[in-house]
């Protein structure tokens, strides 16, 4: 399906199922430009980069996309990715479902110098700089956010089968050398 909203050009790929959505492409600097706004559901099965960090490829996330301009008048786009997701827990083995709630600000540069200069003179660590393109596959956007919000090293606040865990350490091991005194004492 093509539309033409508000003169901004952007393409739609659909696969099957409610929430499959395989790409969905816009001209960067037209969306800002025309402040549009769109949002979106996503299965997490349909996200291959972000189902190979989790546990199983259940879920969904709801994005929000809405174009501006910053202060100084660069275009720019507001990124919100939220929904729930299975990941492992490093300290356990276990899945564990974890919420994505993530806001990104994305100031668009028409090339890298141009970023670069943009950068510099935001300096805000809070804004992220991208070169935009007449071809950014929001998908792959939300995907990214998704990626950049799991957890390095994911774990449960407190893991839930402790017992197995706290047996092993409250064990008292012998020690080699109490084996080697009692062979000495023969």
């Amino acid at each position: 399906m093509t539309n033409k909203g508000k003169g901004c050009y952007y393409r739609r790929f659909s696969g099957f199922g409610f929430l499959t959505m395989s790409a969905f492409v816009i001209d960067a600097f037209e969306y800002a430009r025309h402040k549009e706004r769109r949002e979106g559901d996503t299965l997490v099965a349909d996200l291959s980069r972000l189902s190979a960090e989790t546990a199983d490829r259940s879920g969904a996330l709801h994005w929000v996309l809405a174009g501006g301009a910053d202060q100084l008048g660069h275009p720019q786009l507001t990124l919100t990715v939220s929904g729930s997701t299975k990941i492992m827990c490093q300290r356990c083995l276990t899945s564990f479902a974890f919420d994505i709630d993530s806001e990104s600000v994305l100031v668009l540069a028409k090339d890298e110098e141009s970023a670069d200069a943009i950068d510099a003179l935001l300096d805000n660590d809070e804004i992220d700089v991208i070169v935009g393109t007449k071809t950014l596959n929001i998908v792959e956007l939300v995907e990214d956010e998704a990626l950049l919000a799991l957890p390095l090293s994911p774990k449960h606040p407190v893991c839930p089968d402790q017992s197995a865990l706290e047996g092993l350490k409250s064990a008292k091991k012998e020690s080699p050398f109490a084996m080697l005194k009692n062979l000495k004492q023969q």
